[in-house]
């Protein structure tokens, strides 16, 4: 099996294997990461620092970029900004910083997700093959005024909703979130930009009414409202929606 680091050829679209851009400082953490990832079967480029990081992405062209929050050189927030800016990659953040500001910060900057270390290498695979089969899976018809995921079909032009081939009636606001969430499958959308984007002509003292929304929201679109596979909360952070 063939690892590929930073002295090693770069992958090309040929490969079938999903390519990734580990980036990290620590030598040996991104030596095992590597080794561990290329059994999984992924196709790995590595980084110590984000100028590298940079120079790795655009000859690399990665499907996948794990970022360490702390890097020598910048932020791993203000990398993930870059990269970003670059072309609309997935980024998962790879952490010790698990406080709650840091995972906010990474995802307004859109990261997809976000891991916090020590972690296991079956969750961290696990993690990063659900944000690829999001970014794959997720379907626009013409026009882009249709999405569709996870048998949920949302017109925002004529603001009308099918689930499973089953019309639902939603509420104005209950609407705009369902759409605010499909238009970011598989990525953290925080309680505090579904307040700013949803409420943005009110002033919410608390996030209640966030709450009851969601609440009524999976009432009509979820299978099992209490054990929702759409609408998934992420815990102290926000909402994502599921495919």
């Amino acid at each position: 099996m063939t690892l590929m680091t930073g002295a090693s050829r770069p992958a090309t679209r040929h490969d079938r294997r999903p390519t990734v851009l580990v980036v990290d400082d620590e030598q040996s953490y991104r030596d095992a990461l590597a080794s561990g990832l290329s059994q999984e079967g992924f196709v790995v480029e590595c980084a110590a620092d984000g100028e590298e990081a940079l120079d790795r992405f655009v000859q690399f062209h990665p499907d996948l970029v794990l970022v360490d929050v702390m890097l020598p050189d910048q932020s791993g927030l203000e990398l993930c900004r870059r990269l970003r800016a670059l072309a609309p990659v997935p980024v998962i953040m790879v952490t010790a910083k698990d406080a709650e500001v840091d995972v906010v910060l990474a995802l307004e900057l859109g990261a997809s997700d976000y891991v916090a270390k020590p972690f296991r290498l079956r969750e961290l695979v696990a993690r990063m093959r659900a944000v690829l089969r999001r970014g794959s899976s997720e379907a626009r018809e013409p026009g882009d005024d249709v999405l569709v995921a996870g048998g949920i079909r949302l017109d925002t032009s004529r603001r009308e909703v099918t689930v499973d081939g089953r019309p639902v009636e939603l509420a104005r606001k209950e609407f705009d979130l369902l759409a605010l969430l499909m238009s970011h499958a598989g990525q953290v959308v925080t309680r505090e930009r579904c307040i700013d984007r949803i409420w943005w002509d009110q002033d919410l003292a608390d996030t209640r009414t966030l709450d009851t929304h969601m609440k009524r929201l999976r009432r009509k679109i979820e299978r099992d409202p209490a054990n929702p596979r759409h609408l998934v909360t992420v815990r102290g952070v926000g909402f994502r929606f599921e495919s």
